[in-house]
């Protein structure tokens, strides 16, 4: 892949550039909750105006239903990316339209135009590949032939989408540092991970993490389960999990992943529970074998934080993706608290695997320098480890 080095060192003072951003960062109204995708777009944004380029944006939020919606506009994500960059950004008022146009034809070198969330627009994500081409056509058009596009947005790389696939073919590309910072990384955990290599896997269902865990198996020594998903595993060694998150489709499949994987997936011992699925409902512990018929299990326990520590402490090599239990909730944040912070303290190399864990990191305050690497795209590393081709990377090598 060709680099961002390789696209400054041909020269870009007064050329455009159209970079696809991550820009995809929660929000509680019109305030962002955790700015973390745009932090770490910031560095290949600067590196591109400070050699004189006029960048222009192209990004996503939330899930639109392909029109437009204020409450999945990027006006809040455009005022953060000022802020962090110390330069005004003009938002368009739409993707491809007048708004975006003019405020195109009217930037100057170092300047920086965002364009409006382009899921407003149903061709970013249609599977008619005529339509996903029309959409990349129009966005090479605004920016013009002398224009180059660089791929920076790693958490959309497994979409073929216009903005992330087509328009790659259409104007020269480049991988921005972000992305390729990324594929090191995960190259490093799939082709020469210093051992022992413990990889701690949490959220909601199996379901969304089986392609991985069939996937890691056969290379880790350690496979740490919590989350709701845990409970499939311990329901597929017979015990009783309460009222708890319970996919029971996939019970003989943890039980066929429990035989084959012998001692290396480690459950939990114990969980925090709750008679309901509330922040102010009374938390007992429970152990992971008792769980009462009328308790859900929100949390790993302390025990459990103790054992997987343990484990934690002795690796040479760390992935994490999804959390430990319901953070968001103080009651059920201590399991996710004690893990993360197991891993910040450990002298292994560390990934957190974008999404979730990400923002757990960051909404318990466990410091983000302690980790070796904190991803922005959760379900694109997971498909990278799974060993997927994923289409917005595969475009870059093309």
């Amino acid at each position: 892949m060709k680099n961002l080095d390789d696209l400054v060192g041909v020269g870009i003072e007064g050329r455009k550039v159209l970079v696809r951003a991550d820009l995809n960062v929660p929000l509680d109204g019109t305030t962002i909750t955790d700015t973390g995708r745009i932090v770490a777009t910031v560095p290949t944004i600067r590196k591109l105006t400070e050699a004189g380029a006029q960048v222009v944006i192209t990004a996503h939020l939330g899930r639109p239903k392909g029109e437009p919606d204020a409450k999945y506009s990027l006006a809040p994500a455009a005022l953060a990316l000022g802020e962090l960059l110390g330069v005004r950004v003009t938002l368009a008022a739409d993707v491809v339209g007048e708004s975006a146009k003019s405020a195109i034809a009217g930037m100057g070198n170092g300047e920086v135009v965002v364009l409006e969330n382009v899921r407003f627009d149903p061709r970013e994500t249609s599977k008619d590949e005529a339509e996903r081409q029309a959409l990349a056509s129009d966005l090479a058009d605004l920016v013009g032939p002398e224009a180059a596009f660089v791929s920076e947005g790693f958490g959309v790389v497994h979409r073929a989408q216009a903005s992330v696939y087509d328009v790659a073919k259409l104007l020269p590309a480049y991988a921005g540092g972000l992305v390729e910072q990324e594929v090191a990384v995960l190259e490093r955990l799939t082709e020469s991970p210093q051992r022992p290599y413990v990889v701690v896997l949490g959220g909601s269902k199996v379901s969304d993490k089986l392609a991985v865990i069939e996937s890691l198996l056969p290379r880790v020594d350690q496979l740490l389960v919590g989350g709701g998903m845990c409970f499939t595993f311990l329901a597929a060694q017979g015990k009783q999990t309460g009222s708890s998150l319970l996919e029971k489709d996939q019970v003989e499949t943890c039980k066929r992943l429990l035989t084959e994987a012998g001692d290396k997936i480690v459950l939990p011992v114990d969980v925090v529970c709750a008679p309901e699925f509330k922040a102010d409902s009374p938390a007992t512990v429970y152990a992971a074998d008792e769980l009462p018929q009328d308790q859900m299990g929100l949390d790993v326990g302390p025990q459990t934080v103790e054992l997987f520590g343990a484990t934690i402490a002795a690796a040479q090599t760390i992935f994490w993706n999804g959390p430990m239990g319901v953070f968001e909730m103080p009651a059920f944040a201590a399991g996710t608290q004690g893990v993360a912070t197991s891993i910040a303290q450990s002298s292994a190399y560390s990934v957190v695997g974008g999404g979730d864990s990400a923002a757990a990191v960051r909404a318990l305050d466990v410091p983000e320098d302690k980790f070796s690497h904190i991803s922005t795209g959760g379900g694109a590393s997971l498909e990278f480890l799974e060993g997927k081709e994923l289409p917005g990377l595969s475009v870059l090598e093309a």
